[in-house]
């Protein structure tokens, strides 16, 4: 109830009119209903599906190369037999503990790696994350050796071990790791932010940012500003804030469902043994 009731009140605001929001606050029971909150961010058409897409887009490849980089990066980690396991445990660790902060990190990316006003800006700075290293080593610590061992007795090579045993009995890891990483990705609104310089190339979460600081990014979306401006002007504010919500957090509760199976196996799993 605590996690589902804020929820369905949100929903609740978003389909409720302004009149009513007013007369009886924040209310599960509306006196009148409405979608304007709704209809007003549809109008905004090709900036919304612009900023899905681009969402979208940097979850999903975002998601893949961030499990790929710590899936092999975890696994050479968890191999006892492995020489440079301590000095890379060690560079991974460092980074917990030490950094170097806002301002240095925004002049690499953009002085020197050159990915201001890019969408890569808002994938590589987040690809690899030293906490769900550390589970994902704990986890590949529960297979047997034997089963590596055995492999290589057959002929395996590394590589082909790693793709065809260690990743196909680590499903449960490795989908817990990448639906934190996913809504990582899906809730990051600072990156975009910070490097993008275009409100064209804003992802959904920094879209929601902008207009609940400023209604100056939907006159700004369209060539007709005028027409933007009224719509400013009448633009539903409690209803309208919850609508966009609504609009942002359906996606990723809507995919959570197909990760739950394996969520509380591989968290409870990677995050406890050894």
């Amino acid at each position: 109830l605590c996690m589902v009731l804020p929820v369905v009140l949100v929903v609740v605001i978003s389909l409720s009119s302004e009149q009513s929001i007013y007369e009886k606050g924040y209310s599960f029971f509306p006196s009148e209903l409405s979608l304007k909150g709704y209809e007003f961010f549809l109008k905004l058409g090709d900036q919304l599906v612009r900023s899905y897409g681009i969402t979208i887009f940097v979850t999903v490849v975002g998601t893949l190369i961030s499990l790929v980089v710590t899936a092999m990066f975890a696994y050479v980690i968890s191999r006892q037999d492995y020489r440079f396991k301590g000095p890379l445990t060690f560079l991974m660790l460092f980074t917990m503990l030490f950094n170097g902060g806002m301002v240095p990190s925004y002049m690499i990316n953009t002085q020197i790696l050159h990915l201001g006003n890019s969408i890569w800006a808002l994938i590589l700075p987040m690809t690899i994350n030293a906490y769900y290293i550390i589970v994902l080593r704990t986890f590949y610590r529960g297979i047997p050796m034997e089963l590596i061992e055995a492999a290589t007795v057959d002929g395996s090579s590394e590589f082909g071990t790693f793709l065809k045993i260690v990743l196909p009995l680590s499903k449960p890891g490795i989908a817990t790791i990448g639906l934190f990483t996913m809504i990582s990705y899906w809730n990051d609104w600072f990156s975009g932010m910070l490097y993008m310089m275009d409100t064209s190339k804003y992802p959904v979460q920094t879209l929601l940012w902008s207009m609940q600081n400023s209604l100056e990014a939907m006159k700004s979306s369209s060539a007709n500003a005028l027409e933007y401006a009224e719509m400013a002007k009448n633009a539903p504010t409690e209803s309208g804030r919850m609508a966009l919500t609504v609009l942002v957090i359906m996606p990723i509760l809507l995919a959570y469902p197909f990760f739950q199976k394996y969520f509380v196996k591989g968290l409870t799993i990677g995050g406890v043994k050894g």
